[in-house]
């Protein structure tokens, strides 16, 4: 298996999949998660090619983005065993990818699991995930803030956000979503101070 032809063939088939996303699951949402996985794979002593694929290919199913969620895992599954995966990595990779939802609140069992999960929320945290949480707000039309305490864009922090450091699996993991976390902590408590005007 050559490794960077793989990838560059995976890589075509996600982009070509997301390339026209506006809510923050774009192209380099999974290019992101991707590198990350395997950064942390490297780390915590996962698979890298393993963790890197299943970060690659996270959201490809996902009822939020999919018309047909069964359809895009037969797809995928097939690529996988074009481009040269066995049974049982398509298998690991599957199900690595079926525990990643935030939303499930799933414990991943494996390593490869755990490591794909770190990585996707690193993405919804810190001044990326800021960026990403406007924008899915925006394209889903919630109002940015509003003092009603009703369904926002900022509501999303208190919500999920700033409980995700709380929640990681990995040492490595762990450690950036600290950094992140602190940053949003600021970012918030500016955001409040900004609005604050309105009140005066």
């Amino acid at each position: 298996m050559n490794r960077e032809a793989v990838m560059k063939r995976m890589r075509g088939f996600v982009k070509q999949r997301f390339s026209e996303d506006y809510t923050g699951h774009d192209f380099f949402h999974m290019l992101r998660v991707a590198e990350w996985s395997k950064k942390l794979a490297d780390a915590e002593g996962a698979d890298p090619l393993l963790s890197e694929t299943a970060g690659l290919l996270h959201d490809l199913g996902d009822h939020k983005l999919s018309g047909d969620p069964t359809q895009d895992f037969l797809e995928r599954d097939h690529l996988l065993a074009e481009v040269g995966f066995s049974k049982d990595e398509i298998v690991q990779v599957s199900e690595a990818i079926a525990t990643v939802s935030y939303s499930k609140g799933e414990i991943p069992s494996s390593l490869l699991g755990k490591v794909v999960q770190d990585a996707d929320r690193l993405d919804a945290i810190g001044a990326i995930g800021i960026a990403r949480t406007f924008a899915y707000g925006g394209a889903r039309q919630q109002p940015i803030y509003n003092d009603s305490n009703g369904n926002t864009s900022l509501s999303h922090f208190h919500e999920k956000l700033l409980k995700v450091v709380t929640l990681m699996n990995t040492e490595s993991g762990r450690k950036e979503a600290k950094h992140r976390h602190q940053f949003m902590v600021k970012y918030v408590e500016e955001f409040k101070r900004e609005w604050s005007i309105l009140s005066d």
